[in-house]
């Protein structure tokens, strides 16, 4: 009898422990690509993503929710798949080499010639009131000349849940990327 209760119990406490440990993971989907690879000729431009920077707040593994105009909420059980900053410049990487036809767009320097691009975001979140927010402000390095812009987008979310945060941050960079993009593409 004694050994049958120790079973039970064992298998309570396995049922949970494993029903608070639900992990899940999430990367930032890419958007749809537009365009070929670019292959390095005389003619291109270069411009290297040099690097994309986060608070210690978005650096860890949990994906962050603001609770109140104060307060923010690292997820314990809600994870990004990959470091954050490494997800959002290879997204950038990749939305800025099918934006900007005829330059080569890369996540290592290129050369002595080419344009430098920083960012530094400093907003990456959803918030309790359905909206996702991304901020920060880059910096270009084109031909020695020195080009800063900040950034400050609140997109509203269609669904409750993580999985919508995501698609809806992933969203919202992409929109930055295009208006990185376009700045860029007015420099002589």
């Amino acid at each position: 009898m004694k050994h049958w209760l120790l079973i039970v119990g064992a298998l309570v406490l396995t049922a949970c422990s494993s029903g608070s440990d639900n992990k899940s993971y999430y990367q930032l989907p890419m958007s749809a690509q537009t365009g070929g690879q670019t292959t390095a000729t005389q003619g291109n431009r270069l411009l290297w993503v040099e690097q994309v920077s986060v608070p210690d707040s978005l650096a860890g593994n949990g994906v962050v929710y603001q609770t109140s105009d104060v307060q923010y909420v690292i997820a314990n059980n809600n994870l990004w798949a990959s470091p954050l900053d490494q997800q959002l410049r290879n997204s950038l990487v990749a939305n800025l080499s099918s934006q900007l036809p005829g330059w080569v767009v890369a996540s290592q320097p290129l050369g002595s010639e080419q344009d430098t691009l920083n960012v530094n975001v400093t907003g990456f979140h959803g918030r309790y009131d359905g909206r996702v927010v991304i901020s920060g402000e880059w910096l270009l390095n084109h031909q020695g000349q020195l080009i800063k812009r900040p950034f400050h987008l609140e997109l509203k979310q269609q669904q409750d849940g993580y999985d919508e945060m995501v698609k809806m941050l992933a969203q919202g960079w992409a929109q930055e990327s295009a208006s990185i993009a376009k700045e860029i593409s007015r420099m002589p």
